[in-house]
């Protein structure tokens, strides 16, 4: 087969970004009978899709194109034209990314990774939530498979209209950077970002990432601890520190593993996710995991995490507290539970559904 995928956003430092290069890399090492196609499509930095595809190996060839992401939106979600093949030649099945919908005389296969610009479109900048929505429209009446990250996103798939038989559930993973760091690391990481003494954590920051009753309930477990609140994750405006919470900003991959290994538990909160990929980054070094008992976090938490109530401060509390005090257990389960997720069987089982797609399946 000749297999497109669209690996436009692999530039852009997101989780979809993560798991696009996780992805095509584990594709490569495990299948030497199918070409792949890599279409990439940029202005400004056409240079670094170019650079990424310069590190990979394996039977693939590259189709990069100055387009920039408005002109992509443009094109492939409203005028919906040209044709992939315009671009990449004829290919046996697409993998489009959930940001752009290119029309493709190929059978096409679309990963959702969370439908929030589409179910939460006032939490979401509003281009965003304008192009995703629109995007989904050609995901519902064109993909021939949606793969979505949880059962709870395929939940989700099924009542915003896509059938249940076009839906198939692949979970995402930790990367293998993702273990137990030497106090030495996370002492040199703890120093660069001037975290001192004892800390939570939490990835991500704003609405939907339940910020306000995090800090919250933080405030109300702190009183005689010296414990602080470290938040890792872009901030949208201007974010004022409270006493004793820290906002890392942007942090790069590399210094996550230590982060998380130093941390006290991870305090994940949330109103809703597609996957929850810090939960499972978590377990996989060795952090507790406080989490929402809602959307996608009890199925990927599966028994390893305490579950809370995120609507409820006193819930939340609650939870940090009693990681705080059953830390070893909680370091057990999720030590199991991660080894239930890896991107090898990521790559295999997506595979399956391009030959499934393609008609290749038995």
């Amino acid at each position: 087969m000749n297999i497109g995928i669209d690996v436009t956003q692999v530039i852009y430092g997101t989780g979809v970004s993560w798991y696009t290069k996780k992805l095509v890399e584990e594709l490569l090492k495990l299948d030497a009978n199918n070409r792949y196609v890599l279409f990439g499509g940029s202005l400004r930095r056409l240079g670094e899709l170019n650079g990424y595809l310069d590190k990979l190996s394996g039977n693939f060839s590259r189709r990069l194109f100055p387009i920039p992401p408005t002109a992509a939106n443009w094109l492939f979600n409203y005028a919906h034209f040209p044709k992939i093949e315009n671009f990449v030649g004829k290919i046996d099945v697409f993998h489009t990314s959930d940001w752009t919908q290119p029309p493709s005389d190929a059978p096409k296969v679309t990963t959702v990774h969370d439908l929030v610009p589409v179910k939460f479109p006032k939490l979401t900048h509003p281009v965003i939530a304008s192009a995703h929505t629109q995007a989904f429209k050609w995901i519902k009446k064109e993909a021939k498979i949606v793969i979505a990250v949880s059962e709870s996103t395929k939940k989700d798939l099924i009542d915003l209209g896509v059938e249940k038989d076009r839906i198939r559930v692949v979970y995402e993973a930790a990367d293998e950077i993702y273990k137990p760091q030497t106090r030495q690391t996370v002492k040199t990481v703890m120093k660069k970002y001037k975290i001192s003494g004892n800390y939570l954590i939490s990835v991500g920051v704003g609405a939907r990432k339940n910020t306000q009753r995090l800090i919250s309930a933080y405030e109300k477990v702190r009183a005689g601890e010296n414990l602080k609140l470290v938040f890792v994750g872009r901030v949208s405006g201007r974010q004022g520190e409270e006493r004793g919470v820290l906002y890392l900003g942007h942090v790069p991959t590399e210094d996550l593993p230590a982060l998380y290994s130093g941390a006290k538990a991870l305090v994940y909160p949330s109103l809703y996710e597609g996957f929850g990929l810090p939960i499972v980054q978590a377990f996989a070094c060795e952090t507790p995991v406080v989490t929402s008992n809602i959307s996608s976090m009890p199925e990927i938490a599966s028994g390893a995490a305490i579950l809370v109530d995120p609507y409820e401060v006193d819930s939340i509390s609650k939870g940090i507290q009693e990681a705080l005090g059953g830390v070893k257990e909680l370091t057990n389960k999720g030590k199991i539970r991660a080894k239930d997720f890896s991107w090898g069987k990521t790559a295999k089982e997506t595979l399956r559904v391009y030959q499934e797609a393609a008609g290749y399946s038995k």
